[in-house]
């Protein structure tokens, strides 16, 4: 018997041939300006997973010469005759004011349904063209000493990120940024500190978007030494990240929610927002002319203040108070300390929680962590490391105060007839606002929602 395929058959088999052949990449690895010594590994590594792996193909690699000499492979290479038949670019540890010859078109070719992927120093790339960083999403600023980090993983289901935990420790040169928005970005990787004198803030480290015309750019600022090119971890996070760019795994690249919200529970109990996570909407400082010192990053309210190279604050911040007051009511927060760092939850805007860094004394103390100030120290020591997110539950009624510090009751039903210290008056029954110190040091708080009692 003759066999035969029909046009169906023959159609849908062409179609599976297609479906399964490999992505097109192409690898930059060109600089102007400083060169890793990593590039030849990470050029390795890159062509080796796609070959392991099957999901693409390393067509060409744009290496450039050092400090540009041969502009004239970028430019051939990077043309847009030649990316046609071009899935992906992938810059990975690239440096300076490359020799795209047509910039403007490189970017609409990216946006338009092809993938950008960037390693480490890609943000260190044509920083006289806003396009390209702005497409990237952030411009490298400075690094400090390399540095062993715990990173927040935010998207624990996104393909770079699904093979680590909460956290990804990593040691590693770790990148700050300039013209970062927050807003315009999916968040993979972050730090609520500084890496280096772990002032609280938003130290992005990986992210991705999607882009106008159905393209994708995934970024990672990690990637400076060939150990980390060569860990097991740090190649699954790119190789997620590739294959996410190239639309063969699923993940979200839409911007990242980092608003503040209730439990239902809480809702339920009858608690609201004190900060929304995005804004200062509902609160004011107590000295309108002083030192604009608070910001919001990333779902933080953080007092940013100066310090010299011993950690020591060289500036004083402003008090930050809440538009409404209340009286008696329960409030719950999560607030973060820098070393050397002091602080204050006020309530009622007259009686002082401490928040301290005190962790290496060990001891409940008048000035402590959770002490209500000059008034009583905490009943126990339960204050957590310089850095460490800290939970608290304050409750006042009449001139009662408890308070249950990460998990701990350290105060019930402490009586306290006279503000103290630094109150904003001696209207003691009266509704008071909210005060959060900002003259003393850096903190940062978050989750702040209070429920009135009466």
């Amino acid at each position: 018997m003759k066999s035969f395929l029909t046009a169906a058959t023959l159609l849908a088999a062409t179609a599976a041939v297609v479906e399964a052949a490999p992505k097109r990449v192409l690898v930059v690895t060109a600089t102007k300006g400083f060169r890793h010594s990593s590039i030849a590994t990470a050029e390795n590594v890159i062509a080796t997973l796609g070959k392991v792996t099957g999901d693409y193909t390393v067509v060409d690699f744009v290496r450039g010469g050092a400090d540009g000499k041969d502009d004239a492979e970028v430019a051939a290479k990077l043309s847009l005759a030649n990316l046609k038949d071009i899935d992906a670019v992938i810059f990975a540890n690239t440096t300076g004011d490359l020799a795209i010859p047509d910039k403007d078109g490189f970017i609409r070719w990216v946006e338009d349904g092809h993938a950008l992927i960037g390693m480490h120093s890609c943000s260190d790339t044509f920083h006289g063209y806003p396009p390209f960083y702005g497409l990237v999403g952030g411009l490298f600023l400075t690094h400090g000493a390399q540095v062993t980090v715990d990173m927040y993983n935010q998207d624990p289901k996104h393909p770079a990120n699904q093979h680590l935990g909460d956290t990804w420790s990593m040691y590693d040169e770790i990148y700050e940024f300039k013209e970062f928005h927050r807003d315009r970005v999916h968040g993979l990787l972050t730090l609520d500190k500084h890496p280096q004198n772990r002032q609280p803030g938003d130290y992005p480290v990986a992210w991705c978007k999607d882009l106008k015309g159905g393209g994708r750019m995934f970024y990672t600022s990690l990637g400076h030494r060939e150990d980390v090119w060569t860990s097991e971890a740090y190649q699954k996070h790119i190789l997620g990240g590739i294959r996410w760019g190239l639309g063969l795994a699923k993940g979200s690249g839409q911007v990242t929610d980092t608003a503040n919200v209730l439990s239902d529970a809480e809702k339920k109990e009858g608690f609201e927002l004190l900060f929304d996570g995005k804004s200062l909407k509902g609160w004011k400082y107590r000295n309108p002319d002083g030192m604009k010192s608070w910001n919001v990053q990333n779902g933080m309210l953080c007092n940013v203040l100066k310090v010299d190279k011993d950690g020591n604050f060289t500036e004083h911040g402003t008090d930050l108070l809440t538009e409404h007051t209340f009286r008696d009511f329960v409030v719950r927060f999560e607030f973060q300390v820098a070393p050397k760092s002091n602080s204050g939850f006020y309530l009622r805007g007259r009686h002082e929680i401490q928040v301290f860094d005190d962790f290496q004394s060990g001891k409940p103390e008048m000035g402590g962590n959770g002490a209500i100030y000059s008034v009583k120290p905490a009943s126990m020591f339960a204050s957590r490391r310089a850095g460490q997110w800290q939970t608290a539950e304050a409750r006042i009624v009449g001139n009662k105060i408890s308070l249950i510090l990460n998990g701990v009751t350290v105060h019930q039903d402490v009586v306290c007839d006279r503000g103290t210290g630094g109150q904003l008056d001696d209207k003691l029954d009266q509704p008071g606002p909210i005060l959060l110190q900002g003259d003393h040091g850096a903190v940062a708080f978050r989750n702040i929602r209070i429920k009135q009692l009466n």
